[in-house]
């Protein structure tokens, strides 16, 4: 992972909390000064924090689980999204569905009746239902596309769960807390730490202080998948490599017979001509 500076978070905004009356005081520790009426965060703190969160998400890439990216505020979505799919990783950018991670069977019922609606479509079973049905059916597979379409491929509980904005993404943070699954989070100067596991403070408002925090959290992820693929790489060549080993003694099995057959083959050919002497006489 490339080395965080301090100048780059703080030409990123990544320093600017919130108003010093909307504190909370469990963030004192992360609180570096004030600055007309506004929480300024100490980033020496947190690019502590950020490497210690980007060590442990590459170790939880390696291990081959998910990682779900959460934000549903205007300011993060897109950004959310688009580092998300770059390593491939879950994300949820709409509302967040109640019963997410406490009730995943039925979240994955719901992911399996919208691959059933495309497989309706595939086979011309939907061709048969009537205009009413079909509208309905496009209606209901273009709600659960929104909320669900970018979880089709998390098919058990995510390794760890990545959160911008804690306070506005409270439900998650309960039902992950809930299940012992860890939560990397950005939390600002008006939210509470002490849920979270890695606590990366830092202006979780600004887009351009996410997708500084993001970027370096995701180098850390992909480096951790690349580390994954080359063990499972380095697994797969001795398997590739004792294959023709086993072939050679087959070859030598022949080879040992070979002189067997001919022995027998001039005892034979012996015993004829004995046969035939004792005939002559």
């Amino acid at each position: 992972m490339a080395n965080i500076e301090i100048k780059d978070l703080i030409d990123s905004g990544v320093h600017f909390g919130h108003l010093t009356r909307k504190w909370n005081p469990n963030m004192a520790p992360y609180v570096y000064t004030e600055r007309k009426g506004i929480h300024i965060i100490d980033l020496y703190k947190t690019a502590a924090k950020m490497d210690e969160a980007g060590s442990a998400l590459n170790k939880i890439a390696a291990s081959g689980r998910k990682i779900l990216f959460v934000a549903t505020k205007k300011q993060a979505k897109d950004i959310v999204a688009e580092k998300a799919k770059s390593v491939n990783m879950p994300f949820i950018t709409e509302r967040w569905p109640g019963g997410m991670l406490t009730n995943f069977v039925t979240i994955r019922k719901a992911v399996k009746k919208m691959a059933y609606i495309d497989r309706m479509k595939k086979d011309g079973s939907f061709e048969a239902l009537s205009k009413r049905e079909k509208l309905q059916i496009n209606r209901q597979r273009a709600k659960l596309e929104k909320n669900l379409g970018s979880i089709v491929d998390m098919t058990r509980l995510p390794g760890a769960i990545l959160i911008v904005d804690i306070k506005r993404e409270h439900i998650a943070v309960a039902e992950a807390q809930k299940l012992n699954i860890p939560i990397f989070a950005m939390v600002d100067t008006n939210s509470d730490p002490r849920p979270i596991d890695y606590v990366i403070p830092s202006n979780d408002d600004a887009s351009k202080s996410i997708d500084k925090v993001l970027s370096y959290l995701i180098d850390g992820i992909s480096e951790g998948l690349s580390d994954r693929k080359k063990s499972k790489e380095k697994e797969a060549a001795p398997a590739a490599a004792k294959a023709p080993v086993k072939a050679a003694p087959a070859k030598e099995a022949v080879a040992k017979e070979a002189p067997a057959a001919e022995v027998v083959a001039k005892e034979a050919v012996a015993v004829k001509t004995e046969e035939t002497k004792k005939e002559e006489k």
